[in-house]
């Protein structure tokens, strides 16, 4: 029977990065994604037009469980949870919560915790408590420099066709996919557009990549 693979925790930066390691591995977690867009009312149009504005950070929530009662020599389970809430505390040498690594197997999440729930749900005869359920919701983390690296790897890196609607222009097309209005130049000499105002509703253009500029084919 190969090893079984615990859950742990650990943090990533401040002056605590010990390793915890849950005494029961979760029984299912949860990972949500999402996207926030403006809505802009048009004159005539029946739905609003949704423009992107940014991503949001993953978001990872499961339950831990801890029992001292069967496992743990029935002592406090508290001193056990504690280390898990106690990275949501600010560090000194951060001055915030630290960054949060949870790993399970091959499955890694590099994040801050969000919210953390503590459930006591079995005690001893003196109010020890044996058994525990954390609820915690982690709040993936990553750099300015990580995000620009991998934007950096997306839109303007390859060729890509678009549909022009009547709402588009070069400058807005560009702002889009390069970031920079005045980068509609390129757009415009990689389709042989002579008038940048009069853009053909309904047809097909090419979005190039900023390599095409920078190696002079521009």
């Amino acid at each position: 029977m190969a090893n079984l693979k615990k859950a742990s925790l650990r943090a990533l930066n401040g002056s605590n990065t010990e390793r915890i390691e849950v005494l029961f591995n979760p029984a299912e977690y949860s990972v949500e994604k999402g996207n926030q867009y403006s809505s802009t009312s048009l004159p005539g149009l029946e739905n609003p037009i949704l423009s992107f504005v940014n991503g949001n950070a993953d978001t990872l929530t499961m339950d831990l469980f801890f029992d001292t009662y069967t496992y743990g020599n029935r002592a406090d389970v508290s001193e056990i949870t504690k280390k898990v809430a106690r990275l949501m505390d600010i560090d000194p040498d951060l001055h915030a919560p630290p960054i949060v690594r949870f790993r399970w197997g091959k499955f890694e999440f590099q994040a801050v915790i969000e919210r953390l729930s503590q459930k006591f749900t079995m005690f001893l005869d003196d109010g020890t408590p044996v058994r525990a359920t954390l609820n915690v919701t982690f709040k993936e983390y990553t750099t300015v420099k990580e995000q620009v690296q991998k934007l950096k790897l997306k839109s303007a890196d390859w060729s890509k066709l678009y549909q022009v609607t009547e709402l588009d222009s070069l400058w807005m097309l560009a702002d889009r996919e390069y970031h920079d209005s005045g980068e509609w130049r390129l757009i415009a000499e990689a389709n042989n557009i002579e008038n940048p105002r009069l853009l053909e509703v309904g047809s097909t253009i090419r979005l190039p990549p900023l390599s095409e500029k920078t190696n002079g084919n521009t």
